[in-house]
């Protein structure tokens, strides 16, 4: 079949291209360098400082003036249900894959894969797979083994090897609590799971959390606090997410991060009626008006995932589908209200690559990756680099997934 008139460029491998000297940004690192010049090479940040020496002819490299630019890290999406989310209602209500292109509009580097309600037709080998596509396609990408269910549908029949030998796979998620589609797991099924996680996590050297998908139910958080109660457990195993869903929730979360957990806030398509929830930026506000610790909040888009709004009776009556670039949209939002970028960016970059325990990642200095952001004046996506390659310059698209055809 011949190739689509105007069909984006498709990248086969991550070959990190050529030398790229960024100059004259603002460098948010995420905290603030002032202006600099950027040197990308081999997909790594090679050099960072005030002014940089021009590429030597014979050297094959490109350089950008980003002056009146704000340069920060590529942003990282710890829960996007990159095989679709969804069929709660049937097999028509099953969610589509996520697109390469999709992910870097928003800014978003390096993704984390989950299952959500389906662990019956959508399998941990799917996503494993969709995993190292887009790796192949030049994103960072990683997954969680399991589902909302269990036992934890995992790939090697156990949470352990999966941690051990499967390298994209480092936690668990998203395990459903407080929900009425979760398994109602008890205290000692959620504490063998976290520590099957956490012990597997450090004989892999990966993150090994689980990653907590929080529901409506009256019993909020109490599972976890009475697994911090009655284990040896570290409480950074338990990452609970969407605990912005409702004021009590978020008022539980506050809480629990005095004894060392993280947690997580979905950024809800803008559309949805809020009801009883917190917009992803109202949650934030409302966190850094309370003096809550900044550093242990992070924030996810819950792409693809499908969003439910069920009667009393457990039946749908209304449903959205979450998007990646509800992620950037509400950093873009928090700037508009005034925050402080050095403040609000770590809850999209340092703070999720430290509990991921992605030390090359979330951060621009020498020996990280080479996934940057840059922001123009409004806080909107100019230009995305990941691993050293523009996916998006200039505010367009320039590479995209194999199958994704141009709009034109």
């Amino acid at each position: 079949m011949a190739a689509t008139a105007g069909a984006f460029e498709h990248v086969p491998s991550a070959s990190p291209g050529l030398l790229q000297l960024l100059r004259g940004a603002e460098v948010f690192a995420p905290a603030p360098l002032g202006t600099c010049d950027v040197l990308l090479a081999a997909g790594k940040i090679a050099a960072i400082a005030r002014q940089l020496p021009a590429l030597p002819p014979e050297l094959a490299g490109e350089e950008h003036d980003l002056r009146g630019r704000r340069l920060v890290p590529g942003l990282i999406d710890a829960h996007v249900h990159l095989i679709g989310g969804g069929g709660e209602a049937g097999p028509s209500t099953r969610v589509p894959p996520v697109g390469l292109s999709q992910l870097s509009r928003a800014g978003i580097t390096t993704v984390v894969g989950v299952l959500g309600t389906d662990g019956t037709t959508r399998t941990v080998a799917d996503l494993v797979a969709r995993t190292l596509g887009l790796r192949d396609e030049g994103l960072s990408a990683y997954c969680y083994t399991g589902s909302y269910e269990l036992p934890v549908p995992t790939l090697t029949g156990s949470v352990r090897r999966d941690l051990v030998y499967i390298d994209p796979i480092i936690g668990v998620g998203e395990l459903a609590l407080s929900d009425h589609r979760s398994s109602q797991p008890t205290l000692d099924e959620l504490l063998r799971v976290a520590a099957d996680a956490h012990v597997g996590g450090m004989m892999a050297n990966k993150a090994g959390i689980v990653h907590l998908h929080m529901g409506d139910g009256l019993r909020g958080l109490d599972l976890v606090r009475r697994a911090l109660d009655t284990s040896e457990l570290p409480p950074r195993v338990f990452h609970p997410t969407h605990v912005n869903r409702n004021r009590r929730l978020f008022a539980e979360a506050g809480e629990l991060v005095a004894r060392g957990c993280s947690v997580d806030v979905t950024a809800f398509p803008p559309e949805d009626d809020p009801g009883d929830s917190l917009y992803a930026a109202d949650a934030i506000d409302r966190w850094i008006a309370q003096g809550l610790p900044v550093s242990r909040l992070t924030c996810s888009s819950d792409g693809a995932g499908c969003m439910p709004v069920f009667d009393a009776h457990g039946h749908i009556c209304a449903m959205d589908v979450g998007r990646p670039t509800t992620l950037s949209d509400t950093l873009t939002e928090l700037l508009a209200r005034g925050h402080d970028l050095a403040v609000v960016l770590p809850i999209f970059t340092s703070n999720v690559a430290g509990l991921l325990r992605l030390s090359h990642k979330g951060r621009l200095t020498p020996g990280a990756d080479a996934d940057l952001v840059v922001l123009d004046d409004h806080g909107h996506i100019a230009g995305v680099i990941a691993r050293g390659r523009w996916l998006i310059r200039g505010g367009q698209t320039v590479v995209c997934g194999p199958f994704e055809r141009s709009a034109t």
